[in-house]
């Protein structure tokens, strides 16, 4: 074990690391931090607060994970961060533990790549497969589904939700929600289509893509409301079996928007 910590690092004995975790130079590990097999710490990275931290996951040098949320509500509560396996974070990446507004604890999943600057901010909830650019930048209580894809800059409003499947362009302001399968750009981001090519190499059937272009023209090119637009989405979900569970996920989305999605 003392032969992966680099002599300069402190880990205060109280923390629970695998065997086979490996710190690097001048990092600082916290009492309440759980890493598991196979993670990498770099060169002053700050791993503090309740965190759980799974396996395989590689932080880059100072990141700053765990610290406590930039809420000026937070009184010391124990609230935590959990992240899952196989992540990539990059230099500078900051996320923050959650608070008891919310259900007190900030998510990363697995298998995400978080790049340089990427603030993942208090009661964010990160799914799988995430691709967050170079200075996304999180309010609290932001959702992002599997395999969205963030580009760099782009702002987050707090409490906005970015569905699964999605993409975002890079130095984009999302006031209102986007939803899955939906491409999003600008300064306020706007729709822009389906992100039919990351469909495409994702496996998701011809069938598929269709009823998503189809869903997308429903909610954004026939002058319905979104209400209409959810009926006649609803409609093409029961009759069409191949279609069904895309357009589910989407009706899903839809229903559960506090915010309101992305218009024109």
């Amino acid at each position: 074990m003392t032969g992966r910590i680099h002599p300069s690092a402190i880990v205060d004995p109280q923390a629970t690391l695998h065997e086979s975790v490996t710190v690097g130079a001048y990092a600082i590990i916290g009492p309440d931090v759980s890493i598991g097999e196979g993670t990498t710490v770099g060169p002053h990275c700050i791993i503090e607060g309740h965190t759980q931290i799974g396996r395989d996951n590689v932080f880059y040098r100072f990141c700053s994970i765990g610290g406590m949320p930039q809420d000026k509500k937070y009184a010391n509560e124990p609230t935590r961060l959990e992240i899952g396996d196989r992540n990539m974070v990059r230099e500078y990446v900051t996320m923050n533990t959650g608070t008891v507004q919310d259900v007190g604890v900030t998510r990363v999943g697995s298998d995400n790549w978080i790049m340089a600057y990427v603030h993942i901010a208090h009661d964010c909830q990160i799914g799988d497969q995430t691709i967050l650019a170079n200075g996304v930048q999180m309010g609290g209580h932001v959702h992002i589904g599997d395999w969205a894809i963030v580009g760099g800059l782009a702002a987050v409003h707090q409490f906005g939700k970015i569905g699964a499947h999605s993409m975002v362009g890079g130095s984009s302001a999302l006031h209102k929600d986007v939803p899955p399968f939906v491409m999003g750009s600008g300064n306020p981001c706007v729709p822009v289509g389906i992100n039919a090519e990351g469909l495409k190499r994702r496996g998701f059937s011809p069938e598929a893509i269709a009823a998503l272009r189809d869903g997308y023209k429903t909610l954004y090119r026939r002058g319905l409301t979104l209400e209409q637009a959810r009926e006649q989405l609803r409609g093409r979900q029961s009759l069409d079996a191949d279609s069904g569970p895309v357009l589910a996920t989407l009706l899903a989305f839809l229903e559960g928007s506090d915010r309101g999605i992305i218009r024109p």
